[in-house]
């Protein structure tokens, strides 16, 4: 009551004076009364603007003839243009935080004292912080990483840093910069992947080096050894054999290097593209009895032979045969081999290959599908084998949008499975050349 009180007398105060102003203005005039009647009107006038000013300024300004309208309308102008122009910064700012959010690498900005100010969500889970609970909380009490902190405390931060994620899991490559007054920005990314991949690179590189010098130093010394050293026929034919071996290893290894990067550099198979099911089978059934020369059993079912595949004839029996391949090998002399179509209840099928071979031990499985991983090296080249056919199979059989699944035991044999998606197996086709059953028709040449 009090304060009404005070207002309603502050006004009439006012108004008295913007009268008496008035009537003196008028009195110069000869019109006293007019004068002061437009000094109070124009006082009331100011007061209402003013109220209008003091108010939120939702509504209009007060629309009074003369002067103080005018002024007003103008004032009122000025105000909604600044809050367009605030709404419009403000809609820009909110996108810009928006996409700093959904950014893969980490954005977290600190004021003068090292306390984190912002920060988006890559930021929070590459340092393991909550982007609500740690605001305005000191970050190195937070990220404890020797590198990281000792780089957040040096000066200039020209070179990023390589730190270690939380539990090690993860390597992060950070950027320190600073602005304003002591503020800093850090840039982090996840670069674990990246350095893996530089890694297989350069293992690669050294892999194929050491594959390729090992055939090639066994054939500069037969030639060496043909060129200084008389030879009987029988010493020269057993030379030139074991030069035919070396080289077809080479052979065998470089058609394996560009089968891969065929495989990695085209496009995915098409889906609508069928290959029966039951020809890929005997097809690799052939391979193997061939490769077996009797020395194993070798049984194929293949169900009811209307199953299909949708993709690339090839590289499908390509993948098939190259586990076959291996199922033969890696057998000894009297066990079995088994290729199988094992359809899924809800749609997809698995091409199954199982052996009762020497197995694997468990803490290979997760490797066998790097190129010329070797469980058993020395065992592996006795064979002939590169050591890149479980790398093909595995992309052959991703470029299916499906996966590899590897089961073995040493000693139990092995079981690996090329399981496909229901959008790539069909059935209820049966195709005049897939005829079902157990055992293989003759063996054809291999790949």
């Amino acid at each position: 009551m009090g304060g009404l009180l005070s207002r309603v007398v502050g006004t009439a105060v006012l108004v008295f004076l913007g009268a008496q102003l008035g009537m003196l203005v008028g009195v110069g005039w000869g019109v006293p009364a007019l004068g002061a009647a437009l000094g109070g009107a124009a006082s009331a006038a100011l007061l209402v603007l003013l109220h209008w000013l003091r108010g939120d300024r939702s509504g209009p300004a007060p629309r009074d003839p003369g002067l103080w309208g005018e002024l007003g309308y103008r004032i009122e102008r000025g105000y909604r243009g600044l809050d367009l122009r605030i709404a419009q910064e403000t809609a820009r700012l909110g996108q810009f935080l928006s996409a700093i959010e959904v950014s893969p690498n980490g954005v977290m900005v600190l004021d003068a004292g090292d306390q984190i100010d912002w920060l988006n969500s890559s930021a929070a889970d590459h340092f393991g912080l909550d982007p609500v609970r740690d605001l305005r909380q000191r970050v190195t009490n937070l990220v404890r990483s020797p590198e990281f902190v000792a780089h957040l405390q040096s000066e200039p931060h020209d070179e990023p840093v390589a730190v270690l994620g939380p539990g090690g899991r993860a390597t992060l490559l950070v950027h320190v910069r600073t602005f304003g007054e002591g503020m800093k920005l850090v840039l982090s990314q996840d670069v674990t992947e990246r350095l893996r991949n530089e890694g297989m690179r350069r293992d690669f590189v050294a892999n194929v080096s050491h594959e390729i010098r090992t055939p090639l130093t066994v054939l500069a010394g037969f030639v060496e050894t043909m060129g200084s050293l008389p030879l009987t026929e029988v010493e020269r034919r057993r030379v030139i054999e074991l030069m035919g071996q070396q080289t077809r290893r080479m052979q065998t290894l470089v058609a394996d290097l560009l089968t891969l990067a065929q495989l990695e550099g085209s496009p995915r198979p098409p889906p609508d593209r069928w290959t029966a099911v039951a020809r890929l089978l005997q097809q690799a059934a052939a391979d193997a009895v061939a490769l077996s020369g009797g020395r194993h059993r070798i049984g194929v079912q293949a169900g009811d032979g209307s199953a299909e595949l949708a993709g690339v004839e090839a590289e499908l029996a390509s993948a098939v045969s190259n586990l076959v391949t291996n199922a033969v090998r890696y057998t000894p002399a009297g066990g079995s081999v088994d290729i199988a179509w094992l359809p899924r209840s809800g749609g997809g099928g698995d091409i199954e290959v199982r052996d009762t071979g020497i197995g694997i031990a468990q803490e290979h499985l997760g490797r066998v599908t790097e190129r010329f991983y070797r469980v058993d090296g020395s065992r592996s080249r006795d064979t002939g084998g590169t050591g890149l056919g479980l790398s093909i199979v595995k992309h052959v059989v991703q470029r299916h949008g499906g996966t590899l699944d590897i089961r073995s035991e040493p000693g139990r044999g092995s079981s690996f499975r090329l399981v496909f998606p229901p959008a790539r197996v069909r059935s209820g086709v049966r195709p005049a050349d897939a005829v079902p059953g157990d055992r293989p028709q003759p063996a054809g040449r291999r790949r």
